[in-house]
């Protein structure tokens, strides 16, 4: 998009094609990605900063980290972003990360002339991906607890254990 046209408040609507969809998928490491769709709210703010809200809805399935097995998703979810010149960007080494937690929109660089609002979208898209998809009923809700209660814990400490060192004491004596 040419930031040409952020005069004043402008409406995207970026929908990814099959062919975009499957290098996203790849991109990923996602089973399926059925539908990606992005909206963005523009404005203008100071100094060559745009300001975005937008609203991201997609339909993908995931491999269950226990089974493997597709796991559906379904996001729709609202982002803020604020697009800033990349020459206006601080360096790895000056980033606060205290700060950046702070924020309420996340920046992102951009040349200068020309934002890329197709990447933006897929890097919301990897920002909202459940992180440790599990498949319903798979593992860990019938785990086993190892470690003891503290009534089990009282039990062990009421019952006399021999001291190991006394044990040897005893072999060392016998003939």
């Amino acid at each position: 998009m040419p930031l040409a046209k952020t005069g004043r408040p402008l409406r995207e609507h970026v929908e990814a094609n099959a062919e975009e969809r499957e290098g996203l998928r790849k991109r990923f490491g996602l089973l399926s990605l059925d539908r990606l769709s992005c909206t963005f709210d523009l404005k203008r703010g100071a100094e060559n900063i745009v300001l975005a809200e937008g609203h991201i809805q997609a339909r993908l399935e995931q491999a269950c980290i226990i089974t493997g097995e597709p796991v559906e998703e379904v996001i729709d979810e609202p982002f803020s972003l604020r697009f800033v010149p990349a020459s206006e960007m601080p360096d790895d080494e000056d980033i606060d990360i205290e700060a950046l937690l702070q924020e309420d929109a996340d920046d992102i660089p951009y040349d200068g002339r020309m934002i890329d609002l197709g990447e933006a979208a897929a890097e919301q898209l990897a920002l909202c991906l459940t992180p440790y998809p599990r498949r319903a009923g798979a593992g860990l809700e019938t785990f086993v607890e190892v470690t003891p209660s503290d009534d089990e814990l009282d039990a062990r400490r009421d019952t006399a254990r021999e001291n190991p060192f006394d044990v040897l004491k005893k072999l060392r004596k016998e003939p």
